[in-house]
């Protein structure tokens, strides 16, 4: 074969310097042109973590046994020698800045788990990266204010799939110095509330069109940074993308526990996630509490007494539920079910009119109500299947008003019904009940007793306790750090103070985990909860909607009025598939429903990701010690790109 010249640019030498010009025949393999290259520098170094980059086409040439005729490589090819591992600027939930050593080769899946397994933050297929927003450039002295922590130099061992811990929690790698220990601090401990200048200055969603705008930002998971245009010293923001937490212990996830906290606090404090008055000021009573607690107790969080022995217990339950599958089974036949008065209200079939009374039975997955307790016997007045349908409360504890948002889906869309309780223990039982039902589960089920638990604890939290406000009237708390705008606007600081307080009373005698955990379990029952939002174009409409996409199912939305109009369960999802030339999804659902949609404010790519993600992330079990499927991610999230 005939010799020819390739030119290779080597970073080691800096940007101004010459490529260099080596000659090979096209039967050489890139192993070999390294190697020529690493001779023609006469820098003696490890080269070890340097490969080729091929600048015109984006792409890696990382299998050094591939000849440059197999590449498709000829005399015009620009490459560059340059390290896989390069710094890379990182903003976590809490606002730290790290300063840490990523890889620029692999995707950013894999990316992202090297960086976790560093933060010692466990499930990292849960996370990803986000572009930040782009800033005006700042002054140097509020450039200056920036405080990076440089962890560059740490190193885990590898093979290890968990990093080996200390008795406090605490990774060994970060116990090399004194100034890693207390970046491993603020990384696990929560921080003070912010001042409330911080949160007028952040960006602020004011609709659905801005909310949806956040997540074109996403990297695709399946290339490279490199490929995505992140160069060394970049700053992306590391961030939960996936609203499922898998196996959330406190024990061993002081940092994931932490962080998470942390996008959940500034979801509310952003008004990402709408929640009403009572909500925000329990809210803010449990920022108050943890950020009390929080300086009081100084070492990383641990387990709470409640979860020590969680696995013997689950392990007990599985043989007790092992022998007693056949008595299980037999109970199902015969499902308990709920019997009562209740309200019932239709907001767009009877605008005019207000809650009428009806006896209601509740039985398997479905709900029927009678004109009266005397007319069960006779066929009821209507039957609604709760199955795959939209449950929210519309509760205020002050006003004693427990009422059951129900979004029903029907042929011709969502039917929307409104169920009044008289009192919390009705309105537990019930909305536990619906809550199941939507999920496809029965009264029957082992859950059902622990989400009526749940949803008391959390009313008994909203209620007033009297002689609060005389209690800690000598209290000051800095009360704008703690709501959203809205009611930094709404209310002066001392009209606030007493309210914060006198939810504070019921939560004060939390310890640090457990606030924590409630924290996020009252985040994770709202409403908006874990939806994110994608302006489309469904195919044969003229107008933009909006898709919600949630861990279970897919929402369509009215863009002007915020009105869920069809919803759609994973669980009835037969195949979808994305035709790249024309940018246009496609899924098909049980019952001959197919839907198909391009995508406005995003690439169809990352919807694409994100349901591919949600289903990943439903395949997960609690016995996975293998480690992660990356095989199957990327074929449920990479479309034929990634292949």
């Amino acid at each position: 074969m005939a010799a020819w010249d390739l030119c290779v640019t080597v970073e080691e030498l800096g940007p101004e310097a010459p490529p260099f010009k080596v000659s090979v025949t096209s039967d050489l393999h890139i192993g070999g042109v390294i190697l020529r290259i690493v001779e023609k520098t006469q820098i003696k170094k490890n080269w070890s973590d340097h490969a080729l980059w091929w600048e015109q086409k984006e792409q890696w040439l990382l299998r050094p046994s591939w000849t440059l005729e197999k590449y498709e490589i000829h005399a015009d090819a620009r490459l560059s020698l340059t390290s896989q591992h390069k710094p890379l600027r990182l903003d976590l939930p809490n606002g730290t800045t790290l300063r840490v050593q990523a890889c620029f080769s692999r995707p950013v899946f894999q990316t992202v788990m090297g960086v976790c397994h560093l933060l010692n933050i466990r499930h990292p297929e849960e996370l990803s990266f986000l572009r930040p927003v782009e800033e005006k450039k700042k002054k140097e002295k509020e450039a200056e204010k920036d405080v990076v922590h440089d962890l560059t130099a740490l190193k885990v061992m590898s093979g290890t799939h968990n990093p080996a811990t200390l008795s406090n929690g605490m990774p060994v790698h970060f116990a090399d110095s004194p100034q890693t220990e207390a970046v491993y601090k603020l990384l696990s401990v929560s921080l003070p509330a912010p001042p409330p200048e911080t949160i007028t200055r952040m960006l602020r969603p004011s609709g659905l069109m801005d909310k949806a705008q956040v997540h074109n930002r996403w990297l695709d998971s399946s290339r490279s940074l490199l490929q995505q245009g992140v160069k060394a010293e970049d700053k992306l923001l590391l961030r939960f993308k996936y609203y499922c937490f898998h196996d959330l212990d406190p024990k061993y996830d002081a940092v994931r526990l932490t962080q998470l906290y942390e996008q959940a606090r500034w979801a509310i404090l952003l008004e990402e996630v709408d929640c009403t008055e009572e909500e925000m000021m329990l809210f803010a009573a449990l920022q108050y509490h943890i950020g009390k607690v929080s300086l009081s107790e100084p070492q990383p969080t641990t387990s709470c007494p409640a979860m020590d022995d969680l696995d013997s217990a689950l392990k007990c339950l599985e043989v007790k539920m092992e022998s007693e599958k056949t008595r299980v089974e037999d109970m199902l036949e015969m499902a308990p079910e709920l019997q009562d008065y209740l309200k019932l209200f239709r907001p767009k079939r009877l605008t005019l009119k207000g809650y009428k009374q009806f006896w209601f039975t509740f039985k398997n997955t479905s709900i029927s109500y009678y004109k009266s307790r005397e007319e069960t016997l006779k066929e009821p007045i209507q039957q609604m299947n709760l199955k795959g349908c939209e449950v929210a409360p519309d509760v205020s504890v002050a006003a004693q008003k427990y009422c059951i948002r129900l979004l029903i889906p029907e042929a011709e869309g969502m039917n929307e019904v409104y169920l009044r309780c008289e009192n919390e223990l009705q309105y537990s039982r019930w909305m536990a009940a619906c809550r199941l039902a939507s999920k496809g589960k029965t009264l029957a089920d082992c859950s059902f007793s622990s989400e009526v638990e749940n949803i008391q604890s959390f009313l008994a939290m909203q209620q007033s306790t009297p002689g609060a406000n005389n209690a800690q009237t000598d209290e000051i708390i800095n009360t704008h750090s703690l709501v959203s705008r809205r009611y930094q606007k709404k209310y002066k600081a001392k009209q606030l103070t007493p309210r914060i307080l006198e939810a504070y009373q019921n939560v004060s005698q939390l310890p640090l985990t457990q606030a924590l955990v409630k924290f996020l379990q009252i985040w994770q029952a709202l409403p908006d909860f874990g939806v994110s939002y994608f302006v489309v174009r469904f195919k044969g409409c003229r107008k933009d909607e909006v898709l919600g996409v949630t861990n279970n199912r897919l929402i369509r939305i009215n863009l002007s009025t915020g009105d869920v109009a069809k919803t759609w369960r994973y669980n009835t999802m037969r195949q979808w598939n994305v035709n790249w030339d024309i940018k246009q999804m496609a899924i098909e659902f049980n019952g001959n429903v197919n839907i198909a949609f391009s995508c406005v404010t995003a690439t169809c790519k990352i919807v694409h990701e994100y349901i591919g993600g949600y289903i990943f992330m439903a395949t997960r079990s609690r016995e996975q010690t293998e480690g992660l499927n990356h095989e199957l991610f990327f074929k449920l999230t990479g479309g034929h790109e990634a292949l």
